[in-house]
């Protein structure tokens, strides 16, 4: 359940898988497939230098209280983005901004400060979709897209209707759409059975193997482009010590997990990029599942006997529970005895990620479509984040900044290899897998698809 209805605020990936592409819009978008299209823009152009880029609107877009989506009116939605009052989770992406201009009532431009090759692929992230500047849009969310807010009950549902002043035609085929908030399960899976609800999001791997070839279910699988990890708080002992963050990657076995967790749903991973991607590079290697060999770089660090610590998980998330229990059970066979503590949500956040008190974690970090917004966190621009407070390397900031600044492709692939192996030669975390995004819908729901962000796009489904 979202703890908040404005992705540009709040980091939860919930709020973007129920509301972006249906009540937020981008001024690019991306599809299925992972290319970018126009959505508000409907044309763009990026001068040689690229520093420069003027995006064309579609005329006739209104935001859902009736006024125009014009350039102005993203002006001001990009200029609330860099106000550090508006206090978005991720400033660095949009730091280069120096002025955005509106020669023309629907055409606006973006000056850069530096060559940005990652900025068209940001402005397709939850982060940066178009909104009023004006408004609680935490609690009365206003966009441009198919869908309007029409009721939110927390706890319990979330309604959206058909925008009627959508401006394509024959978009959306849906009148209205709730969301239901069952956390349990097998909960949402008799739901689904007794047709109570058409479609189950993210349906747990264990019950998604027990529903494959029942009739009248259909199951839509693919990766998720989630990097899952078990973070690792570099400030804390012993993890300051590399020889312990060693000894944690090599007890654990992502197989294992794998098997146990996702049920086979899964990718086994080894960096901060989703093998889904043209820029990952398989780092497993470096940190095969060796129970002994983390054995010897504990006694090397001083713990022969190991020691304890504190496994910090989100309870809202029960797949992210079940692979910190496995977890806390391999630690536990080479000596480490981490104890469970479930939070809720809002308490991870304020707790976790905006004040890094935790020794360890278990998250998901979405693609970000380039890998350069998806490694700032182990990059000069974060230094706060709150998995690398107390670690950092200038080889990896120099290789990191010159990427993001890099237009050719070629180049920018082998620059975030030696990024990828320097992240996971450190051990800054421990890599787990890409889970697969699994959705059951009852037959007769047609047009959903996986997309390579954390989104449900409902934008061209329809039931009969």
């Amino acid at each position: 359940e979202p703890p908040s209805l404005d992705p540009t605020t709040n980091a939860a990936a919930v709020i973007d898988l129920l509301l972006h592409h249906n009540l937020y819009e981008n001024l690019v978008q991306v599809t299925p497939g992972g290319e970018l299209h126009g959505q508000l823009a409907a044309a763009w152009e990026v001068s040689e230098d690229g520093r420069v880029y003027t995006f064309h609107l579609r005329e006739g877009v209104l935001f859902h209280d009736g006024a125009p989506c014009d350039a102005e009116a993203v002006r001001e939605s990009f200029l609330r983005l860099l106000d550090p009052a508006t206090g978005v989770p991720h400033p660095e992406y949009f730091q280069d901004i120096v002025a955005i201009e509106t020669p023309e009532r629907l055409t606006v431009r973006f000056l850069l400060a530096e060559p940005d090759p990652a900025f068209l692929p940001t402005l397709a992230l939850g982060d940066a979709v178009v909104t009023p500047a004006r408004g609680d849009l935490a609690l009365r969310p206003i966009g441009t897209g198919p869908f309007r807010l029409a009721d939110w009950q927390p706890g319990q549902r979330l309604v959206l209707a058909r925008n009627p002043d959508y401006y394509l035609a024959g978009v959306p085929q849906l009148e209205r759409v709730e969301f239901r908030f069952i956390p349990d399960p097998a909960a949402q899976l008799a739901a689904l059975q007794a047709g109570d609800v058409d479609l189950v999001v993210d349906l747990a791997p264990e019950l998604a193997a027990t529903l494959a070839g029942t009739p009248g279910v259909q199951l839509i699988s693919g990766p998720m482009n989630l990097v899952q990890i078990l973070a690792v708080n570099t400030a804390r002992a012993p993890f300051s010590d590399l020889r312990v963050r060693q000894a944690v990657s090599y007890a654990v076995d992502r197989d294992e997990i794998i098997e146990f967790v996702s049920f086979g749903f899964g990718t086994p991973i080894g960096s901060h990029i989703p093998p889904g991607t043209p820029y990952y590079a398989d780092m497993t290697w470096l940190y095969p599942h060796d129970p002994d060999r983390a054995r010897e770089l504990l006694a090397d660090a001083g713990y022969p006997d190991g020691f304890s610590t504190t496994l910090t998980l989100p309870e809202n998330y029960p797949f992210h529970v079940r692979t910190g229990e496995v977890i806390a059970a391999q630690l536990a066979r080479v000596g480490i005895q981490a104890r469970i503590r479930l939070v809720d949500w809002p308490t991870w956040l304020e707790r976790v990620y905006a004040q890094a008190d935790y020794e360890l974690t278990v998250v998901g970090h979405p693609w970000k479509l380039d890998p350069a917004p998806m490694l700032t966190g182990y990059g000069p621009e974060r230094p706060d984040y709150y998995f690398r407070r107390g670690w950092q390397s200038q080889e990896l900031d120099r290789l990191l900044s010159l990427g993001a600044a890099l237009a050719d492709e070629g180049a920018r692939r082998a620059i975030y290899t030696v990024c990828q192996y320097l992240i996971a030669r450190e051990a800054v975390n421990v890599f787990i897998q890409d889970p697969h995004r699994i959705l059951a819908a009852r037959e007769g729901i047609e047009g959903l698809s996986v997309y390579p962000l954390y989104l449900l796009d409902l934008s061209r489904v329809s039931a009969d």
